[in-house]
């Protein structure tokens, strides 16, 4: 075989190799993405909205929000955590979801959080505190549900006897009490 009868056979299977990852198969409308893009949206609350969540999340169930009440907090991954918190003069068992599990079910996308409370206090906490460590938003104290006298009716917190490092100024700055909202930049 002479080398341009090679040449001629080659040529095509270059062209294809060197067009093929500049090619779009079916370009699609931004309106309509495809179906596994689209997260299934949240349940909308049926209770009294306790918290919400807004920015750059993937599940929202309220306009572009995602709304959660005490039923729908409640049936999230959760844990105890019994500690002494900076305001607390005894130890507490702390229960309620966990914050990572409470971002994952709105398709929270982010590197920080700015945790916000009914007064307007807002707090900047970085998404790793959550995946590093079992923070919960705490919904009751000693089995009662939080109150607004005991810091609730949801309050950041943070398993301070088991990983006394977190004993800082900053991890009790990002401890927010009557939190209302997320916001994910």
């Amino acid at each position: 075989m002479s080398t341009g009868c090679i040449a001629r056979l080659l040529t095509p299977l270059l062209w294809l190799l060197i067009a093929l990852p500049h090619a779009q198969a079916h370009p699609r409308d931004e309106a309509h993405p495809p179906a596994q893009a689209r997260p299934a949206p949240l349940p909308e609350p049926t209770g009294r909205v306790l918290l919400t969540l807004d920015g750059d999340i993937a599940r929202a169930n309220v306009g572009d929000e995602a709304h959660f009440d005490r039923a729908m907090l409640e049936a999230l991954p959760s844990r105890v955590i019994e500690t002494h918190t900076p305001w607390h003069s005894d130890k507490g068992r702390f229960e309620g979801p966990l914050v990572r599990a409470v971002l994952e079910a709105a398709g929270a996308d982010g590197d920080s959080l700015r945790i916000r409370a009914l007064n307007g206090f807002e707090a900047r906490a970085p998404r790793s505190d959550f995946y590093d460590h079992d923070v919960i938003l705490a919904m009751s104290r000693d089995g009662e549900p939080l109150g607004i006298r005991d810091y609730g009716p949801l309050f950041v917190v943070y398993p301070f006897d088991a990983h006394p490092e977190l004993l800082t100024e900053a991890i009790r700055f990002r401890s927010v009490w009557h939190v209302k909202r997320i916001i994910v930049p």
